[in-house]
């Protein structure tokens, strides 16, 4: 697959070789720009074929242009043609069928230099062919092709003519030259589509980290949206009851629970335009409000207090400030029990402690559990609530009163505060005390 190049004359100026590039390499840059642009909006196969298609026909063409200033030292002119044009227009597949295009150009080249003929042109189509290889094929055609480079190289450095040692030398460093070339731009694609791999693992690993991020962020919605909604309206629903109880023989009363319900009815406003806001588009504007913290506290046990459930109150220990996220735990937890407490509990009393610790906060709920003798709420003057407290004994006016319906839910309360305090990494107990009563403990780092 070698010979020797421009040997046994003398030096007859600037190459016709050199003379082919530069025509070549100058009518390509002047290509028009539409062109070029078409080009670039080509699929990519496309393009490679376009790509070698200029090419074989560029390397065959500069192959016959360097032969043609010595077509009378040539014969027969047509086979030598012919043989050098062979050199390059195999090129056009070279991506497609690298293998075949090697052994033709490679058979081309070795049958020129067997013929005897002289003034060789430089082995550019060769070393395109046995490059192209290299760089696309595994181990073992990159070394049977190596090994039929050597052949060829030995074949054509030994036929008649061919007794210069350099000519040898200036073969091997050529072909050295193209392997070391398609071994580099292996290397190149192999480390290009290992960074493309990374970077896919990485954007789905972002895609994936984004949709966790977006579910915890609607299970904290939903989370809120359950405690505000479940507190407060079950403390409107207790008013509404206690007010229905309360006309027409004790109106001042009566007005009482009703200035209640609309105190209720606008905190929940609040609440929930502050926990909505965060669902509006970045170019709306924000109504929010601070959130809730246990320094708020003393508003959901005087809340509670107005339905009726006296409820105890007690801090052990130093208070410590609270990371933002325990804060909030800690106070959804105290209201979400006490919530439970008016609607399932049917209980005469609730009591709150707040205990402080180094590095962690407990905090319990419990009730008394159902007062002896006491007439559930649903029959009696408690309003029709289950579990709700009841209303103090109100003389009967002799009117007849048709029982609110129950209040219930869906059963997320003890889960909601089961997922708060998990997300904290804290821990939760639950369970009755005795003789009939209900208690939720749960303990919380304070960072």
């Amino acid at each position: 697959m070698a010979g020797s190049a421009f040997r046994r004359i003398p030096w007859p100026g600037p190459a016709p070789y050199h003379r082919g590039v530069k025509k070549v390499t100058a009518r390509l840059a002047r290509l028009p720009q539409p062109l070029a642009t078409r080009l670039a909006a080509l699929p990519p196969r496309r393009q490679e074929l376009l790509q070698d298609l200029g090419l074989g026909v560029a390397v065959a063409a500069v192959n016959v242009v360097s032969l043609l200033a010595y077509q009378d030292k040539l014969h027969p002119l047509w086979l030598a043609l012919g043989l050098v044009a062979a050199q390059g227009l195999p090129l056009i597949w070279r991506r497609s069928r690298p293998i075949g295009v090697g052994l033709v150009i490679g058979a081309a080249r070795v049958a020129y230099d067997k013929i005897g003929f002289r003034y060789a042109p430089f082995p550019l189509g060769p070393a395109i062919a046995f490059y192209t290889i290299i760089d696309r094929r595994g181990p073992v055609w990159r070394w049977i092709a190596c090994l039929l480079v050597a052949a060829g190289i030995a074949v054509s450095e030994a036929s008649p003519g061919h007794s210069q040692p350099y000519d040898t030398i200036f073969q091997v460093t050529i072909f050295l030259t193209a392997a070391a070339a398609g071994l580099l731009s292996r290397a190149r694609r192999a480390s290009v589509q290992a960074a493309e791999s990374r970077a896919d693992r990485a954007e789905a690993e972002l895609d994936r980290q984004s949709t966790q991020a977006a579910q915890r962020e609607r299970t904290r919605i939903a989370r809120e949206l359950h405690d505000v909604v479940a507190h407060h309206v079950s403390l409107i629903a207790v008013q509404a009851e206690a007010a229905g109880s309360l006309l027409p023989g004790r109106p001042a009363e009566a007005r009482r629970s009703v200035e209640i319900i609309g105190d209720t009815a606008r905190q929940a406003l609040g609440e929930l335009r502050r926990l909505l806001g965060v669902l509006r588009r970045p170019s709306e504007p924000l109504e929010t409000m601070p959130s809730a913290s246990l320094g708020e506290l003393a508003d959901v046990l005087d809340q509670v207090r107005g339905t009726g459930l006296p409820v105890d109150f007690e801090i052990v220990g130093t208070p410590s400030p609270l990371a933002p996220g325990v804060d909030l735990t800690a106070y959804r937890i105290i209201q979400e029990a006490l919530t439970n407490t008016i609607r399932h509990a049917n209980a005469d009393r609730a009591a709150v402690t707040l205990s402080y610790e180094p590095g962690y906060i407990t905090v319990r709920i419990t009730d008394s559990g159902r007062r002896p003798g006491r007439v559930p709420p649903a029959a009696g003057n408690g309003g029709g609530i289950p579990g709700s407290p009841d209303i103090p004994d109100i003389p009967d006016s002799g009117r007849t009163r048709t029982p609110g319906p129950p209040l219930t839910g869906a059963g997320l309360g003890l889960a909601g505060i089961a997922e708060r305090v998990a997300s904290c990494g804290g821990s939760l107990t639950v369970g009755p005390t005795q003789p009939d009563g209900f208690a939720v403990t749960a303990r919380l780092p304070s960072r």
